[in-house]
């Protein structure tokens, strides 16, 4: 009997697409499921970046292209990039991928050899945890702490490194917790990293989605964290562009060659037509992002109201991301138990906070990416499970 390599058992999974299954399931046997369990805009894709997509198939960009990307691609990233972090960035350090994610793949496979350790948020984002796994480092989680209004503590950071450590791993705005970093503790973890000598990732795809008029900052303002950080970057949440594959990431010079490799042994390239597409999601106007944050804006106010209102459940404010964390002990059911009873019982998808690893626990996560009806009516069914 054929078996398969022993390291897949150390690959984790996203939930947010084994429970999108699951209710998909349900709603072929006839049951109305309200969904507060995707990470994806649910507004579509602005007209003017689909219509560019058009024209570049038209014009023949249907074909292979460079392993890092289309060199004028590159180039817009790059001046927006530095536009937006306040220093020069190369296209050369610029590399595009099919979607952000594997700008993880890449940056573990490429740092962490066997034994290695890795320090990554959690709760956070599953794949920082199955990827550094699945290479045989060693995942070392950041406790986000609610009383922290989800930041990691430094001091518990600075206890987490050893000699093995090679990579920390940031992300602000955060999945799940909706939270941000404050510029302070971005600057001392930017020291830990320089008195270490540590590779940063610093994932920024919800950069542009804060509240409250608050503005992106990136660990890389400070110290000398740019010259050994990996900025994590696409399109997907910030022009609703996330079938169209779309990401890139920003690396320090001394990975440039190697991450190409890994694009070229992978994925060879990234669909051309949609990197033409890129460049007018960058250059073009850009009031559908601003647009898409006041319509979030209302609906992270309903969505907080609404879960406070109910028994067992207390919501702190999202500060960034579209994504409520709420705290779901006093109710008495586990994360997973919340989520199961959620689903079947009240019609509504959403996430355990174990989803997002083990200090998940007590927490669920939902997506407010979805009409101001539909929250309003989620809130109602989950208040009739309670």
């Amino acid at each position: 009997m054929p078996v398969l390599a022993n390291r897949q058992k150390l690959l984790g999974t996203e939930t947010a697409f084994e429970t999108l299954a699951k209710a998909k399931r349900l709603e072929a046997e006839g049951k109305n499921i309200i969904h507060l369990e995707i990470g994806e805009p649910d507004f579509d894709t602005p007209y003017n970046i689909k219509q560019a997509a058009k024209k570049a198939i038209d014009d023949g960009y249907t074909h292979y292209g460079p392993s890092a990307g289309q060199m004028e691609l590159r180039q817009t990233i790059a001046n927006h990039q530095s536009s937006r972090q306040g220093y020069d960035i190369s296209p050369e350090n610029v590399i595009v991928t099919p979607g952000a994610k594997p700008i993880m793949f890449y940056t573990v496979m490429a740092l962490i050899n066997p034994g290695d350790e890795a320090i990554y948020p959690n709760p956070g984002f599953p794949i920082y945890e199955s990827m550094i796994n699945y290479v045989g480092g060693v995942a070392k989680p950041m406790r986000l702490k609610e009383e922290t209004n989800f930041n990691v503590d430094i001091k518990e950071l600075e206890s987490l490194i050893s000699d093995r450590t090679r990579l920390i791993i940031v992300n602000s705005p955060n999945n799940p917790c909706g939270s941000v970093i404050p510029n302070d503790d971005l600057k001392r973890i930017s020291d830990v990293a320089d008195a270490h000598d540590l590779i940063v990732l610093s994932d920024e795809i919800y950069k542009d989605m804060y509240y409250d008029r608050v503005e992106h900052c990136s660990i890389t303002k400070f110290g000398q964290t740019k010259t050994r950080t990996v900025i994590l970057d696409g399109f997907s949440k910030s022009y609703a562009m996330t079938g169209w594959r779309l990401g890139y990431g920003v690396f320090p010079d001394f990975m440039i060659d190697d991450v190409s490799k890994l694009v070229t042994n992978s994925v060879s390239c990234t669909s051309v037509f949609t990197q033409i597409a890129g460049i007018e999601a960058l250059e073009g106007p850009q009031d559908s992002v601003s647009n898409m944050m006041k319509e979030f804006t209302k609906r992270r106010e309903i969505v907080v109201d609404g879960l406070n209102s109910l028994k067992g459940i207390r919501c702190s404010i999202p500060k960034g991301a579209f994504y409520a964390f709420p705290n779901i002990e006093n109710t008495g059911m586990t994360s997973q138990q919340f989520a199961d009873k959620a689903l079947y019982d009240g019609g509504v998808a959403l996430l355990s906070g174990t989803s997002f690893g083990e200090f998940g626990e007590g927490f669920i996560r939902i997506s407010f990416a979805n009409s101001i009806e539909n929250i309003q009516e989620g809130i109602k069914r989950i208040s009739t499970i309670l």
